[in-house]
């Protein structure tokens, strides 16, 4: 028989649930209801207390988002920016764990080249834009390369930062005992960068689709962000807000894939935190 001596965890989160009286379907059941409240007082406060020109209405922007998934050059905009934030991200993954594991692996170049690529952090990824599109043209070649280079320093700076933390004596430790680079690399190294990596990756994906919509604001021919562009010089609220909702689904999907990725890489790797087990 379980007790609440012999599963500390369960018997934590009962108490908590007791002092609360809040378990997850009450707390499901509150975020939808505030999302009700929300829509309702948006529906009565457009036209009246707020133009409806600048806010539109639910019901409006509804229709508009209904326009956009049951026509082809909705989905063609929606591919494209998906596409782009994609490839973008792969990238500057890619590049940001080569450059963060090279520095940070021969400290001389890191010492070298940090503050170089501090200084190249500091310039807004959104004013290189218009460099972007010079060499690479207004196709999604430019909006990928926005993407990846603002995904690329989160991912190395990271890494970087692990790397100079890593405890020195474990490595020590592992040397003694005979182990090598690649021992090393599975024991101290991986389980050391694991946790800020997958950080950098959930703060990246924002920042991939941030830098393909601002290339798609600037200039494209299709995509999200163009979509938003047209509907802003139009003034046609509806559509924008509907644009706008597509991108909150894609950060959200895009989100939900890496925490995914992140549970099974630290399970896998033994990092996950363990449940408390029932003793009976």
């Amino acid at each position: 028989m379980v007790t609440a001596t012999g599963n500390p965890g369960k018997a934590a989160r009962t108490a908590a649930k007791s002092r609360t009286g809040w378990g997850n379907g009450r707390v499901v059941a509150a975020r939808i209801g505030v999302i009700v409240l929300v829509l309702a007082a948006w529906q009565v406060v457009s036209g009246t207390l707020i133009p409806a020109y600048a806010i539109s209405k639910p019901t409006e922007v509804a229709v508009a988002l209904w326009q956009v998934l049951t026509s082809p050059s909705g989905w063609t905009d929606i591919g494209t920016t998906t596409f782009e934030v994609a490839i973008g991200f792969g990238l500057g993954v890619v590049a940001g764990t080569v450059l963060g594991l090279l520095l940070g692996t021969f400290p001389v170049a890191g010492r070298v080249l940090e503050p170089l690529i501090a200084a190249i952090n500091g310039i807004p990824k959104i004013a290189l834009a218009p460099l972007f599109l010079l060499f690479f043209g207004i196709g999604t070649l430019s909006k990928i390369a926005i993407a990846a280079i603002g995904v690329a320093f989160v991912v190395f700076y990271n890494l970087y930062l692990g790397l100079r933390q890593r405890e020195r004596q474990l490595v020590e430790i592992v040397e003694l005992m005979g182990g090598r680079g690649l021992h090393t690399l599975l024991y101290v190294t991986i389980p050391t960068l694991a946790s800020p990596f997958f950080a950098a990756l959930k703060a990246g994906g924002p920042l991939a689709i941030l830098g393909v919509i601002g290339g798609e604001f600037i200039a494209s021919t299709d995509g999200v962000g163009h979509e938003l562009f047209d509907a802003a010089m139009a003034l046609d609220a509806p559509s924008e807000f509907a644009g706008l909702i597509v991108l909150v689904v894609l950060t959200l999907v895009l989100n939900g894939l890496l925490t995914q990725l992140d549970k099974y890489a630290l399970k896998r790797l033994g990092l996950a935190p363990r449940k408390a087990r029932a003793r009976s």
